[in-house]
């Protein structure tokens, strides 16, 4: 039986998986910050509960993003540093995907009726890290890859090609301010880490392990601050707005 390692700190909820012939093994705690020191202990209790060492492994799955720069940092180091060590490919997660897989599992798990599922994550900045996905067979397949959206743009996006379902936190971010189109709405994830497996196992059986070496974060917005001349410069043209 294939044996997976997972983990996923994309959001604020560190995410954790162990798909093992004794079963599934989950943890759920609080990323930022805090992750990167529990992450690694977190993981080992999980080998040490399915009675299996780090060399049992096929391999390691991490979220990859987009999602917290932090976060992104965190999973793929550490997927990495675990894979090096034990020889292990890894195996990059789309963290978007992962709110789909767990928006299909509420409602009822049968992803094939729903049709699109759009992902619409809080980026801050008034941006949306969004993209939109359909089951085909037996995984998603994005059918509108994950980019930064503004909250315009992405309402552009949904008026030529209204969504099912919305799933996501700028569903709350944005209240008030995304026409959701009469889609089925999901704010939040329900069981992260149980969708972070199935979506492990997904990608597994598509081939799409890859070496250590090769594993990189999906950052999306390529910038993430603005300089004192640019926030000036903002609040001036907001100040001239009529």
């Amino acid at each position: 039986m294939t044996v997976l390692l997972a983990l996923d700190t994309s959001t604020e909820t560190m995410a954790l998986a162990l798909i093992s012939p004794a079963g599934l093994f989950t943890h759920e705690g609080e990323s930022g910050a805090k992750s990167s020191a529990h992450m690694v202990p977190e993981l080992m209790k999980l080998l040490a509960a399915a009675g299996l060492r780090l060399a049992d492994v096929d391999a390691i799955a991490f979220g990859q993003g987009p999602g917290a720069f932090t976060g992104l940092r965190t999973a793929c180091a550490v997927a990495q540093g675990l894979a090096f060590g034990a020889g292990k490919p890894v195996l990059p997660l789309d963290s978007l995907m992962l709110v789909a897989e767990d928006a299909a599992a509420q409602l009822g798990g049968d992803a094939t009726a729903l049709g699109t599922v759009w992902v619409a994550m809080d980026a801050r900045m008034q941006e949306i890290y969004a993209a939109g996905y359909r089951w085909q067979g037996d995984h998603w397949q994005a059918v509108a890859a994950p980019g930064l959206y503004g909250p315009e743009a992405l309402l552009q996006c949904w008026r030529d090609q209204p969504p099912a379902v919305i799933a996501g936190s700028a569903l709350l971010a944005f209240a008030g301010t995304l026409d959701t189109q009469g889609a089925r709405l999901l704010p939040g994830c329900a069981a992260r880490a149980q969708s972070l497996a199935r979506l492990a196992l997904q990608q597994w059986a598509l081939g799409l392990a890859v070496d250590p070496a090769l594993a990189l974060p999906v950052y999306v917005r390529d910038k993430v601050a603005h300089t004192t001349a640019e926030r000036e410069a903002q609040r001036s043209a907001q100040g001239a707005a009529p």
